[in-house]
């Protein structure tokens, strides 16, 4: 099972890497048209409902993990881990914004921004845009390449599945919108709850693989360990005070939602942002993303090798 499960996620984030996101009928989409639906359904200004609406869902992707679990152990692995991965998108999304923000198309990468993140690109001008996508590749290197692979590393295809259902969840219904303020709740804490470890090793990992794109590494600790708990996500800000502290850059401050305005805490020491460290950050990004894989694939096989000595 151990080795199994560790061949299978390599697999998976090998074609993740070559192939990218499906084009048609990509899983995790068809996963949001159903909690769109549903949504419809029993949505009411409750946390209830939406306690219902998240446990039906979560519950559902780990049934269904669990049953191709079952069937193709390997197999099933490798394709779960291509379908919830984003590593290759936000790569290059990341670095679509980054070429477009050096060549001075302002308004081509406001066009890009909310592929990569939920802001409202008309009040973003050129530096403010290359500070959300910093954040943007920060945060989502934990979301969609770290706690994927820890998950299926720890729970197979079900936590995998899980995970990608959670996270998913929490980006339709768990921001602070008057519509979801009560009833996406659930999704939201539920999402907290599971990127509590994930975030926390994407920070340690960025601080692992800040030198690897000339970052730094004392500076990533130390951002992280100063700035990080001011943060209003008990998780997000962990890698993205990594992320400042690694590129010598800083990021926070005013943040335009189109349901809102929040005043985020500075994060790191240095200067703002600029395309230059877009590149850097995605760059990072990739770093941290193979550091994960081989972290998963050990721990895969280890706990494997636990569950096989304590079966014999």
């Amino acid at each position: 099972m151990g080795s199994g499960r560790a061949i299978g996620l390599l697999l998976g984030v090998a074609a993740d890497a070559v192939v990218g996101d499906p084009r048609r009928f990509h899983p995790v989409a068809g996963f949001g048209t159903l909690a769109g639906r549903l949504e419809k359904v029993v949505y009411r200004d409750h946390r209830v409902p939406g306690a219902v609406y998240t446990a039906v869902l979560a519950g559902g992707a780990v049934a269904l993990g669990v049953a191709i679990e079952r069937r193709a152990p390997v197999l099933g692995t490798a394709l779960a881990t291509w379908a919830v991965l984003g590593g290759r998108s936000l790569a290059t999304e990341g670095a679509l914004i980054g070429r477009h923000l050096d060549e001075g198309a302002i308004e081509d990468a406001r066009a890009r921004i909310p592929h990569l993140c939920g802001r409202d690109p008309s009040t973003l001008d050129g530096p403010a845009m290359a500070r959300a996508t910093v954040e943007s590749v920060a945060e989502n290197t934990s979301d969609a390449v770290v706690a994927p692979l820890f998950w299926g590393a720890v729970a197979g295809v079900p936590g995998l599945l899980g995970y990608r259902a959670i996270n998913t969840m929490d980006a339709m219904v768990g921001h602070r919108s008057p519509r979801y303020r009560r009833f996406g709740w659930a999704s939201a804490r539920l999402d907290d709850l599971v990127n509590l470890i994930p975030a926390r090793l994407s920070a340690a990992l960025t601080v692992v693989g800040a030198p690897v794109v000339g970052g730094d590494r004392r500076g990533a600790w130390t951002a992280w360990q100063r700035d990080a708990s001011a943060h209003p996500s008990p998780n997000a800000g962990r890698v993205e005070a990594a992320f400042a502290g690694a590129l010598e850059v800083r990021l926070g401050g005013r943040t335009v939602y189109p349901y809102g305005v929040e005043d985020r805490p500075v994060l790191g020491t240095g200067r703002m942002p600029d395309a230059g460290h877009v590149t850097r950050a995605v760059e990072l990004s990739r770093v941290v993303g193979a550091l994960t894989a081989a972290v998963a694939a050990v721990i895969a096989f280890a706990l494997g090798r636990r569950r096989k000595s304590r079966a014999v």
